[in-house]
């Protein structure tokens, strides 16, 4: 028994040497350093010598930071989490890689913030990969020409202030003028255009995230849908990241040859973010007190929404800056740096709002540089002459207040002004196709509405809107699919909207 004992024994040490030899200890130096100050978002740091510009730093209770100041004596953090918690003297360790966020299929009807936590309550998205949040833009080489509409559902922006798939049409005006409900207008008409949509939040109220996420929901949107959240009590460290962050995740999407809508919502509290940091950090302020880069911020981000080329799978991410103006001011700093910037703008404006013009776009502020390529070449054919005749309406509007005598033709530009400025409103989120657009516009081209009463025009053209499933002959494949109108079709719409308005012209 004895002997059993000792060979036993005996055994069990030498496995043991043998695992003693074959063991590599697997020693990595770690460069670590210390606090020396927390302020408002902010950590200086020293002891980092090696410490790279943008690179990420891990601190007390797995919080992270971005090292954005690299001077001589110590290193300027951005802090991305509740800062609370941390002390001068406290460890600070490299981790050797920049910030980035999870991509992926999975975060698809997710709600999260701009590090990839989840904010809906259904746990971490399970993605196994991450991009880096500040990614190149795509070059000139890669990129192809905007070709293919991207349709609102709105009818005077398909209509005069089209968007193109690849293209970046800034949302601007003053606040409470209906900006973020035509950008969510946009996200719910993609629900069977096979585009997938991501609303950026940045420094939003949570009541309003809220409200704008349990709206997505109702109508299905959630589906095709990804939400990233900053509120406005979150540290500016996190809405300066988020929109760089819903970014990548829309670009995982386009280089896999997808179509990608993105909604900032509003670059506005993303520039007021970066001077609280650019200031903490000491940085020289310029005009209104924003840095000298901030510009750069605002391009970079926004020159990464584009159409590839067929070699790169034909993707596109189309984006919606959204930005707020004070007293309809759009020559102040941030507004000129975005109109620059962007291929357009769709300008709300709030004098119209006050009167119940909505969506409140002032046609004679917004311009599409790139749409009108792009727009459907039906409405190609009845959007210029509309565009005209609003122009003349709106001129003479204002010296008819004068109460001066009017001869037939100026009351004829009147009327026909007045019933376009009526057939484009709409009520908040209120959605049109494509088919129904055109009832309208045609309608409008030909003068069939300026013989109805103006408080009757909204009945009419839900009669209108009532005949559009009655056409025959596949019209309304031929304009989706972008062919020019022709003549049996138009005069078959034609005839039915004579038959659907009708009755209201019998009742004048």
């Amino acid at each position: 028994m004895k002997g059993d004992m000792e060979r036993f024994v005996e055994s069990a040490l030498g496995r043991i040497e043998k695992a003693r030899e074959r063991y590599v200890a697997d020693i990595r130096p770690v460069e670590a350093g210390y606090i020396t100050t927390v302020s408002n978002g902010i950590a200086r740091v020293e002891g980092l010598p090696g410490v790279g510009f943008e690179e990420l730093l891990r601190f007390p209770g797995n919080l992270y930071g971005i090292a954005f100041n690299i001077d001589i004596d110590d290193i300027g953090v951005v802090l991305l989490g509740d800062y609370s918690c941390l002390n001068a003297g406290d460890r600070v360790e490299r981790t050797g890689r920049v910030m980035d966020v999870p991509v992926g299929e999975r975060l698809i009807g997710r709600v999260i913030d701009p590090l990839g936590n989840s904010l809906d309550g259904k746990g971490p998205p399970d993605c196994h990969k991450r991009l880096p949040i500040e990614r190149p833009a795509p070059p000139i080489m890669d990129r192809a020409p905007v070709r293919v509409p991207l349709q609102t559902g709105i009818m005077v922006v398909d209509a005069l202030v089209p968007v193109g798939r690849g293209q970046r049409e800034l949302i601007l005006g003053d606040r409470q003028t209906g900006k973020t409900a035509v950008a969510i207008s946009a996200i719910l008409n993609q629900h069977d255009k096979d585009v997938l949509c991501i609303y950026c939040a940045i420094g939003q109220k949570a009541s309003g995230v809220a409200k704008v996420v349990a709206e997505l929901r109702r109508r299905g949107a959630m589906d095709y849908t990804i939400v990233v959240v900053t509120e406005g009590n979150d540290p500016s460290g996190m809405q300066y990241i988020s929109p760089y962050a819903a970014t990548s995740i829309g670009e995982y999407f386009m280089e896999q040859g997808r179509d990608v809508l993105i909604v900032y919502d509003d670059l506005t509290n993303h520039a007021r973010a970066y001077r609280e940091l650019s200031l903490l950090l000491k940085r020289p302020p310029g005009r209104e007190a924003y840095p000298g880069d901030i510009f750069y911020i605002h391009s970079r981000l926004l020159e990464r929404a584009t159409h590839l080329g067929p070699d790169l799978g034909g993707g596109s991410m189309t984006a919606l800056p959204v930005i707020e103006t004070e007293a309809q001011n759009i020559s102040a700093y941030i507004p000129t740096n975005l109109i620059s910037i962007t291929d357009g703008q769709i300008f709300l404006s709030p004098r119209l709002f006050e009167l119940g013009i909505l969506p409140a776009i002032d046609i004679g502020k917004s311009v599409s540089r790139v749409g009108g390529k792009a727009q459907l070449s039906a409405y190609r054919e009845v959007t210029g002459a509309l565009k005209l005749g609003f122009s003349q309406f709106e001129e003479l509007e204002n010296f008819a207040r004068f109460g001066a005598r009017l001869d037939e033709g100026t009351r004829k530009v009147l009327r026909h002004g007045e019933r376009i400025r009526e057939c484009f409103k709409q009520d908040e989120y209120e959605l049109l196709t494509v088919i129904e657009q055109m009832m309208s516009l045609i309608a409008l081209a030909e003068g069939y509405l300026d013989t109805i009463p103006t408080e009757k025009l909204s009945a009419a053209r839900a009669a209108l809107n009532g005949v559009c499933s009655g056409l025959e002959g596949g019209v309304y494949q031929a304009i989706e699919s972008g062919a020019e109108l022709t003549a049996a079709d138009r005069k078959q719409m034609l005839i039915a909207a004579e038959k659907a308005l009708q009755p209201f012209r019998e009742s004048l």
